[in-house]
């Protein structure tokens, strides 16, 4: 692999899961490409970027072969070509390609004569992700490891379905329906992720997740529930606790990404959901990052309950107060240096065992 000290990384990765070891991700600007990899056409339209495929290929290896990994830090091929929210896609979600993202047009516009949902290995947007998957596995040649979609789930999927405003309501006013497209969407995501896995279980009985650049020794993924900050806990308790139980049971590895202060009034539903081995706490615009001070309490109320801790958008300099603070154990932090040789210096500040050898 693109990633010498794998062997390292995979110990820490699993350690971290475990809430007994820390993981420290450093990127920056490789001092030289691992491989002359040709840069892509930056002058493309935005259905380009996605939907080309040879484009996607030859850019995510432009970045990969450019990119210093160290730590845990891991070259991760990105198969996001939808955006968050692939499941919703394969669903029969309509997705608009913007400039950065992609748009979902509902498609459950009549509610009583829908038929039930469904994940079937057709349509356009499941030939593209598929086929990029191939491509990936097959130019990777060990160089790199190649990633589940982000699927994402449960009510966020069935906001794309139906629209977030019309969810809202069906909620009050058609609640057992909900109740049964969650059940189907969970269904959905458990069928889907099992064709993902025979294609991306890596010889390490493992798998990757590039949102928030995840790998675990078995299903791993991010699971989230960005709507909860539009719903009270006991709402959240009734529809999405059960749904997070179910999908969390058949992963292995589950990390729930907690995104922004308005969601943080359902920390303790989320700390009482045993299969989420681990939460990511995301700050909101406008809000210090993962490494200020301002959130070590929250880290440390996390760690109490007996899950790990993802920390983001760290910065260098914060990276030792915020492990003085909360302890290494069961962290998981994301850093980014300007140079390759700042981000050595830092992994040995840690203690990283192979920060003087070439990561």
């Amino acid at each position: 692999m693109w990633k010498e000290d794998w062997a390292e990384a995979r110990a820490a990765l699993t350690g971290w899961w475990n809430g007994t070891a820390l993981a420290l991700s450093v990127t920056a600007p490789g001092d030289a490409p691992r491989e002359p990899v040709p840069p892509p056409d930056l002058d493309v339209t935005p259905e380009r970027r996605r939907l080309d495929l040879d484009w996607v290929l030859r850019a995510e290896e432009f970045r990969l072969a450019n990119t210093f990994f160290g730590g845990a830090a891991l070259p991760l091929f990105n198969t996001d070509i939808g955006g968050p929210g692939s499941l919703g896609l394969f669903l029969g979600a309509e997705g608009h390609i913007d400039e950065t993202t992609v748009w979902y047009e509902p498609c459950i516009l009549d509610p009583e004569n829908h038929p039930p949902i469904k994940f079937t290995q057709q349509g356009m947007w499941w030939d593209k992700h598929i086929t990029l998957i191939r491509m990936a596995l097959k130019a990777s040649q060990g160089r790199y490891l190649v990633t589940v979609p982000d699927l994402v789930e449960n009510i966020d999927t069935l906001a794309q379905l139906r629209g977030s405003q019309q969810c809202l309501m069906d909620l009050i006013e058609r609640p057992e329906q909900v109740q049964r497209w969650l059940d189907e969407i969970g269904q959905a995501y458990i069928e889907c992720y099992d064709v993902l896995w025979k294609e991306l279980q890596d010889a390490w009985g493992g798998s990757a997740f590039y949102a928030f650049q995840l790998w675990g020794p078995g299903k791993t993924a991010k699971v989230q529930c960005d709507f909860c900050c539009m719903i009270s806990p006991r709402m959240f308790r009734r529809f999405i606790s059960p749904a997070l139980t179910q999908q969390c049971a058949y992963l292995d590895y589950a990390m729930y990404h907690l995104d922004g202060t308005q969601a943080i009034p359902q920390l303790p539903n989320l700390l009482a959901i045993e299969g989420i081995k681990a939460i990511e706490w995301t700050p909101q615009a406008g809000l210090p990052g993962g490494g200020s001070p301002q959130w070590y309490e929250l880290y440390k109320q996390i760690k109490a309950a007996g899950k790990s801790v993802q920390a983001i958008d760290v910065h260098p300099d914060e990276v030792l107060p915020l492990l003085d603070a909360v302890g290494p154990e069961g962290m998981f932090i994301h850093t980014r240096t300007d140079t390759e040789a700042q981000a050595r210096q830092l992994l040995r500040s840690v203690g990283w065992p192979t920060a003087k050898g070439v990561a």
